[in-house]
């Protein structure tokens, strides 16, 4: 169970890192760090959309096996915690022009 639960905590990290790659530079120049490194991650966001239907299938896996291995009590709050992950990344993604355009006004 500790594999299921590790991948999809991996699959949610790298999920919310592709869909934060085009805010995240924006971000750091607002604050007064240089954000020209983020954009190696450019061509990654191509691939944003699989990225996140995978990290959401590992987190629903997860979920399923914690299940049928009854150990869900012990292990809902991991559990939780990726799919929220997972859950932000999704908005993020959906939502990312309109952040965009949110940041470029405070600037």
């Amino acid at each position: 169970m500790q594999k299921y639960l590790s991948l999809s905590y991996i699959g949610s990290l790298s999920a919310l890192g592709v869909a934060t790659c085009c805010i995240l530079p924006m971000t750091m120049m607002l604050m007064g760090i240089g954000g020209s490194w983020m954009a190696v991650f450019g061509e990654i966001a191509a691939a944003s959309f699989y990225v996140l239907a995978i990290s959401t299938v590992l987190v629903m896996v997860s979920w399923l096996m914690s299940y049928q291995r009854g150990s869900l009590p012990k292990l809902k709050w991991w559990l939780l915690g990726t799919t929220a992950m997972t859950g932000l990344a999704w908005v993020v993604v959906f939502y990312e022009a309109r952040i965009n355009d949110f940041l470029i006004m405070q600037m």
